[in-house]
């Protein structure tokens, strides 16, 4: 019997091909920490009085209040930042990306296992890796042993035929495909993505739809590889990493869904549930007081680009606040050497260090009483950006940009 890319890499570290619900201890490749977790999972790690199992695949990233905006936090950094000198871990300090984001540039590879204290780890499947996030205290066994343990989720296969209409992206996609299923509609499954559309994206957009699986509850979302993962990796500087992974004809799936993607418009998740889905044209009255576009679903290059490509000439709406964060520092230097920051500030638009900040209700973006806010991350619980009094819509890069040119969402 064939099987399923979840289980193809889950057997490749466990010893053994693994089934279905089984549960397994699997060797790890790679580990992350960001600042929110990290300070967490050194002080559990620290009381099992061991060595770094990786130091140079064990990465703590500073990034989700970079620069810090409270002592405490700056102090939570300065456990980070020790902590990587004395076990020699790899430090990812303030300026220099989102945790995901890092991670795919530089740290993950085909075929490998990602274990993070973020729930978004789950980005790095877009390369062909079974990436996941779990807790602070799972991350600091892992580091220290070298593995963990897993049940083997059962998969979806999401195959996506068909060519986008003009201005419809993956983020588009995504949220169509959880308003269809639900915010917990795949919990602890794999989604598996395939078809002659997800085989014509580019890895941006791919990228975007793994970030996104685990708000439909999914343990990870996984790609199989091939020529766009192997450009990839070499732009990196990492060809040699490069791994062909596929999923088998005759593998086993829980649920296949097929969507046809010409039929698929802007999309828009409103508050307070990724799942609370419509269609952008629908929500025409909706004016927005902030549009933040940047974060680990939406803020790399290629995101930047069509942002600046709706925005040139054009100025954002009077009383809107625009807000926009590279994912990464190489995102930020491409995007200058582009012109395409000169293009952001001449329209009005505000540039932050790369990193989680507004995103996660830290700083750089906080929300008012009852301000609404049309964001390109990944959720809008309510409370998320800093003010459970505000309101957050999810959406594309370009339809964030149009609409902060409208002053509504549009």
């Amino acid at each position: 019997m064939g099987l399923t890319l979840a289980q193809k890499i889950l057997s490749t570290h466990a010893g053994f091909e693994v089934q279905f619900n089984q549960l397994v201890v699997a060797n790890i490749d790679v580990c992350a920490t960001q600042d929110g977790t990290g300070p967490l999972a050194i002080k559990e790690f620290k009381k099992l009085g061991k060595k770094l199992f990786n130091p140079k695949r064990t990465i703590l990233f500073i990034d989700h209040a970079a620069p810090s905006p409270r002592k405490e936090l700056s102090n939570a950094h300065n456990i980070i930042r020790e902590f990587a000198k004395e076990y020699g871990a790899v430090l990812s300090d303030i300026g220099c990306g989102v945790c995901h984001q890092r991670l795919i540039e530089d740290y993950v590879n085909p075929g490998e296992i990602l274990v993070g204290a973020d729930s978004h780890t789950c980005t790095s499947g877009a390369l062909g890796a079974f990436a996941t996030g779990m807790g602070s205290t799972d991350i600091a066994v892992s580091m220290a042993f070298g593995k963990t343990w897993f049940k083997v989720p059962q998969s979806f296969k999401i195959k996506v035929d068909g060519k986008f209409k003009d201005n419809v992206c993956s983020k588009d996609l995504m949220l169509y495909l959880i308003g269809m299923i639900g915010a917990d509609g795949a919990t602890y499954k794999a989604l598996e993505f395939c078809g002659e559309t997800i085989e014509n994206m580019s890895m941006s957009e791919r990228f975007t739809l793994a970030n996104m699986a685990v708000e439909a509850g999914a343990k990870a979302g996984l790609f199989e590889t091939d020529d766009k993962t192997r450009e990839f990796l070499a732009s990196r500087g990492r060809e040699d990493k490069y791994k062909e992974i596929k999923m088998d004809d005759d593998a086993i799936y829980e649920r296949v869904i097929e969507i046809d993607a010409s039929k698929i418009e802007p999309m828009v998740a409103c508050p307070h549930t990724v799942d609370n889905t419509k269609k952008a044209s629908e929500l025409n009255e909706i004016k927005v007081n902030q549009v933040f576009v940047g974060t680990c679903t939406n803020g790399r290059i290629e995101d930047l680009r069509v942002v600046a490509s709706v925005l040139k000439g054009n100025k954002v709406a009077q009383g809107v606040r625009m807000i926009i964060a590279p994912a990464s520092k190489d995102i930020y230097i491409q995007a200058a050497k582009e012109g395409l920051l000169e293009i952001f500030l001449e329209a009005g638009a505000n540039l932050i260090p790369s990193g989680c900040g507004p995103c996660v209700g830290v700083h750089g973006g906080i929300l008012g009483d009852k301000e609404v806010c049309l964001a390109t991350q990944n959720r809008n619980f309510q409370g998320r950006m800093g003010n459970t009094e505000g309101f957050i819509y999810l959406s594309s890069p370009y339809t964030a940009a149009k609409s902060a040119i409208a002053g509504y969402i549009c």
